[in-house]
């Protein structure tokens, strides 16, 4: 009798670690996200502004490759943009942490190099895709990236003219993190890649605003990023169907 029950305990023991085992197999590994469709979503839109007397804008010393990198005139730095009511252009408004929501868009994101510029300015990724990277100007060019918190591998590599596209491959992108972009061969050349594992991210325009859509209901703290500026949070509530309003000041450095 005994010997029948030790059996059967230990048989159960099993079965339990069997079934553990298994939920631990199909159980989603902690804080990934949760894409798919949001039903009676909110927004969020504002604008950022500089606080302050913004400085000049900087020229840049385009020095090299003059007939293409010099085309249509004096070109100007993007590292600070500002508008004459203040508005802030390629600042990065965030939802970090949100656990569920929309999916990323499908398309690949694409980075041109243009006119020796990285445009756009600012490209946003997702954790673990690609960027597909052109060049346009059919010159050579150089990719190197700077991870800022060396979550990602750096990536450092030429584009000759002949190479009209290259492709940024997601073992470079795996992790969320800010990669600042250089070209090695014209140093006036930057931009970022934002790799993210949710697609909740907008970049101001012109004016300083922006919008973040299809939220699911819920209080969020979100976060803006500037390169020159640094960052920025505020605590909102997003109510079903409603646009809830988040304005920013950053101050210069």
């Amino acid at each position: 009798m005994i010997d029948r029950v030790c059996r059967e305990w230990g048989a159960a023991r099993v079965a339990g670690l069997v079934l553990g085992l298994v939920a631990v197999a199909w159980t989603a590994p902690a804080g990934a996200y949760e894409a798919g469709p949001v039903a009676n979503g909110g927004s969020i839109s504002g604008t950022v502004k500089y606080k302050g007397t913004p400085p000049a804008a900087a020229k840049l010393d385009v020095n090299k490759d003059v007939e293409v990198c010099g085309a249509g005139g004096a070109k100007m730095s993007r590292e600070l943009v500002v508008a004459a009511d203040g508005g802030i252009q390629y600042a990065v408004v965030s939802i970090p942490g949100i656990a569920k929501g929309k999916p990323f868009p499908d398309a690949k994101p694409t980075l041109d190099q243009k006119g020796c510029e990285y445009m756009p300015h600012i490209t946003v990724v997702q954790a673990g895709g690609e960027v597909e990277v052109l060049n346009s100007d059919g010159i050579l060019h150089n990719i190197h990236s700077y991870p800022q918190e060396n979550k990602n591998p750096p990536v450092n590599v030429a584009q000759p003219k002949f190479k009209k596209t290259i492709v940024l491959k997601s073992d470079s992108l795996k992790e969320p993190e800010r990669i600042k972009l250089a070209c090695d061969v014209h140093g006036w050349m930057q931009g970022w890649l934002i790799v993210e594992n949710n697609p909740y991210l907008a970049i101001t325009d012109q004016t300083g605003q922006f919008k973040l859509t299809d939220v699911p209901p819920g209080d969020y703290e979100i976060t803006v990023w500037h390169e020159k500026l640094g960052e920025a949070k505020q605590k909102v509530t997003v109510k079903a169907g409603a646009d809830t309003a988040a304005n920013f000041e950053l101050a210069g450095k």
